[in-house]
């Protein structure tokens, strides 16, 4: 699980990066900076729940938004805290209980497993509707499937 969990946000990484570089050439980039902010965001906000911090609960899931040409130091940073994260826990600690504050100033439970698992897939949800933005603007968004990362062409 823990070689899953680093694969899916380095796959992340390789496709919001291509998403990135599309914002860039947008007319009108501000949903999308915003979105990618929030992605941003969610990361530190979660690892920030995991480590118990007294600010977690009061820090927002869309605010800061970040400059464009902050984003991509900003991505980096979010994932790296991740990707170290990851690194140095066992199997086991990944799937033990970890406690935080919630949205409700209660005390919650999930496993680092399932947080995890649901940054990146909120990762992928955010970036089809920048996607959408992307094709509304006219332009092309670029193939992000994780199975354009697998595949390989016979002959």
């Amino acid at each position: 699980m823990k070689n899953y969990l680093i694969d899916t946000f380095r796959f992340n990484d390789h496709a919001n990066n291509m998403v990135l570089k599309k914002i860039k050439e947008l007319p009108d980039k501000t949903a999308s900076i915003k979105f990618f902010s929030h992605l941003i965001n969610s990361q530190n906000k979660w690892m920030q729940r995991i480590l118990n911090n007294p600010e977690a609960p009061t820090m927002s899931w869309w605010d800061p938004v970040y400059d464009l040409n902050d984003l991509e130091k900003e991505w980096s940073s979010s994932l790296q805290i991740w990707l170290d994260y990851l690194e140095s826990k066992t199997e086991e600690e990944l799937v033990e209980e970890l406690t935080f504050i919630g949205f409700d100033g209660d005390k919650w439970a999930a496993t680092a497993k399932d947080i995890a698992l649901q940054l990146n897939y909120h990762s992928i949800h955010h970036r089809a509707q920048i996607q959408t933005l992307i094709r509304q603007q006219g332009l092309e968004p670029d193939f992000v499937d994780y199975i354009g990362t697998k595949y390989r062409k016979l002959s």
